[in-house]
């Protein structure tokens, strides 16, 4: 059986618990205390040395790493990757604008705020990544307004990387109400089958 090592609050073990759970595999959780230093012992950085969460143990044994990664693999052969190869790469780009644009700002800031665990001196560089954070959310609220979904005319996992985020921006302070187009997704991707909570594991 499939299991993840996650954390039920992290947005990045989100997206692969979210698509487990919309194709229906079955799988076994294990939360990982990353704040109390559970990703840094020898254990844990022998399946995964990045020494983050998500990871998760394939049937075969192997793990594999990095929560866009983890859907890039299990989407394949699925109807959340496009077929067609200038869509796949649409649906790549707006996975590397997560990684790039959005979660440096969005969700650092959610961390933050939400733990309490601002790094001492960071107090000039949070205007900075609140301007970053509204620079993509209006980034996203540009091709909502176009298209219901963000790569290609179906949902995909580009959106369910940036769903993750997205949708809990104001337990760190973003404000969603001016962004239209961004709530309407937001409530296509809840209406969408197989859709689970951040909060249920």
């Amino acid at each position: 059986m499939l299991r993840l090592y996650d954390k039920l609050s992290s947005g990045n073990g989100y997206k692969a618990r979210l698509l487990l759970h919309q194709l229906g595999l079955p799988f076994e959780r294990v939360e990982v205390d990353t704040l109390g230093g559970a990703t840094r012992t020898p254990e844990y950085l022998s399946i995964n040395p990045i020494g983050k969460i998500p990871t998760l143990r394939l049937e075969d044994g192997d793990h594999l790493a990095e929560s866009n990664a983890i859907l890039y693999f299990l989407a394949q052969g699925t109807p959340y990757w496009p077929g067609e190869p200038r869509t796949q790469a649409e649906a790549l780009k707006w996975m590397f604008f997560e990684q790039y644009s959005h979660e440096p700002a969005i969700a650092v800031v959610r961390s933050w705020i939400q733990y309490e665990n601002m790094p001492d001196g960071a107090e000039d560089q949070l205007a900075r990544k609140y301007q970053d954070g509204y620079a993509a959310l209006q980034v996203m609220e540009d091709r909502l307004a176009e298209q219901d979904f963000l790569a290609g005319d179906r949902y995909s996992i580009a959106d369910i990387s940036l769903f993750a985020y997205t949708h809990v921006a104001g337990q760190g302070g973003f404000d969603l109400a001016p962004y239209a187009a961004i709530r309407a997704w937001l409530d296509r991707i809840e209406g969408q089958p197989g859709f689970v909570p951040i909060t249920l594991g």
